[in-house]
């Protein structure tokens, strides 16, 4: 069987438009996907420079397959069962920025120039004083941009339409107020010059995105089914859900340099992206925290598991349609669109997504993803949320250990182990309250740790002694059962 080659595909040349930093999966199966459609239908003339921006790991895939590689959606969408894959050819070149870091510095100073996008890790985008500008290139990211953006500046002797439009897609909120903020430190610890810090600001753009797809990456657990279903050998191929959203936040408009809107794709361009993160926020990491723990204690291992089990589904309808969206500020439709794609997210048989991995850290994600919810729900209602607040007991349940080992809190699901991964104060409280306090006694004291949620939880009026009443009928008559009472008690109330 042949390997994937430009023989295979009719690929055509496109100007070099965007600069990519970051090779992997998800770029490649979200942002390079959408343009390779872009370009396909006409709206869009983009070729993609993806650039290596880490020393170690290698680009030899690429060339070995002229760039080219393949996505395959899997899932469902609209009802459908969706399994279709596109070979991708609008990677036009890929760098290794320390390999060849003069071809990155031309990559950079092209004309036909106009976006950079990179995806480096949440912890990628930071500012180290130790960075050096003589390095080629520097360690950091923000300092690889920053060198790279006064190249370009000095090459077009600072001309204000040659500035670019910068679009991070990594997973901070602010991310290009982030990055725009590490490129004015490395600007003035580098004594790069008031004109070139003018320029930055008054001739480039920088962008604040949400990003939303899952994006599974290469198929090893069934590569051979997947080989024959290409009819070729693809060592980049890369899996994904069909469902996919790109929201872009900039002062001024770009919509017109990324038109990717008008073929189609889900691309989002607006002056405030707030409304749309807090409704993924509230909605689709909303339901992943209120559910998951006690999924996992009720005796399943991935979402998909909790998605076909009639207790725990309708647990998940009635915390998310009944609790949580009516506090998303957008319009009710469509927060109630956006919730049924969540589910049918969830439901994707291609997708095995651990609920113990959804499990980590759970108190801060507890405190961002469902705290909103439920102060919202009781200062608009004047009562708690039902469910809301017992996924706070679950919370309680789920980390219930007195074993602290190796900075791993040892929990216990009908004898057999499993791991509590969160920070060390959250750990060792729990380590140290737990299992000595009566029920009430432990809510009092979690829900008063004003540390962890921002706030006195013991405020909410009735909220202590509903908790530890969840808390006590977990222990007495197992998850399952009590999650079945509490379904069945909002079905008679609904």
């Amino acid at each position: 069987m042949k390997t994937l080659n430009k023989e295979m595909a009719a690929a055509r040349q496109h100007p070099l438009r965007l600069m990519q930093f970051g090779e992997g999966n998800f770029l490649r199966a979200f942002v390079d996907y959408m343009i390779d459609i872009s370009n396909e239908k006409g709206v869009t003339d983009i070729g993609i420079a993806v650039v290596k921006p880490i020393p170690f790991g290698s680009l030899e895939r690429f060339r070995h397959q002229d760039n080219l590689y393949t996505v395959i959606l899997r899932g469902q969408m609209d009802g459908k069962v969706v399994n279709d894959a596109r070979i991708i050819t609008s990677v036009q070149k890929t760098i290794d920025a320390y390999e060849s870091y003069g071809e990155l510095v031309e990559t950079a100073c092209l004309e036909s120039l106009q976006i950079v996008v990179s995806n480096t890790t949440e912890a990628g985008i930071v500012f180290d004083p130790e960075d050096r500008f003589a390095c080629e290139p520097p360690s950091t990211y923000p300092g690889k941009l920053t060198k790279l953006l006064f190249e370009r500046f000095r090459k077009f002797e600072g001309a204000a339409d040659k500035g670019l439009v910068i679009i991070p897609c990594e997973l901070i909120e602010h991310n290009g107020d982030r990055l725009h903020d590490c490129v004015n430190q490395y600007s003035s610890l580098w004594g790069l010059g008031e004109a070139f810090q003018k320029w930055v600001e008054e001739s480039c753009t920088f962008c604040c995105t949400l990003v939303d797809r899952i994006v599974t990456g290469y198929p090893r657990d069934n590569l051979e089914e997947t080989t024959a279903q290409l009819g070729y050998i693809d060592e980049l191929v890369d899996t994904a859900e069909p469902f996919g959203l790109w929201v872009i936040e900039s002062k001024r408009d770009i919509s017109g340099l990324l038109p990717l809107e008008k073929a189609g794709l889900p691309v989002i361009f607006t002056d405030d992206q707030t409304p749309y993160r807090e409704r993924k926020v509230r909605i689709l990491n909303g339901a992943h925290t209120s559910t998951v723990l006690a999924g996992y204690l009720a005796g399943f291992e991935i979402v998909g598991e909790i998605m076909k089990d009639p207790d725990l589904r309708a647990f998940m309808n009635q915390v998310v349609l009944e609790e949580i969206v009516p506090g998303v500020k957008l319009p009710r439709d469509e927060v109630l669109a956006f919730a049924n794609s969540v589910f049918e997210r969830f439901e994707n048989p291609f997708i095995k997504h651990r609920l113990l991995d959804i499990s980590l850290n759970s108190v801060s994600k507890w405190k961002s993803r469902i705290l909103p919810s439920l102060r919202d729900f009781y200062h608009t209602s004047g009562r708690l949320p039902r469910l809301l607040t017992f996924s706070f007991a679950a919370l309680m349940a789920f980390y219930t250990s007195d074993r602290l080992e190796n900075g791993v809190l040892q929990g216990s699901r009908n004898g057999q182990p499993y791991e509590i991964k969160d920070d060390a104060a959250a750990l060792a409280f729990f380590a140290a309250h737990s299992t000595r306090l009566s029920s009430g006694e432990f809510v009092q004291a979690l829900a008063a740790h004003t540390e962890f949620w921002g706030e006195d939880l013991t405020q909410y009026d009735g909220f202590v002694p509903m908790v530890a009443g969840y808390l006590d009928e977990i222990k007495d008559k197992g998850m399952k059962a009590t999650v079945h009472a509490l379904v069945k008690q909002g079905e008679t109330v609904g």
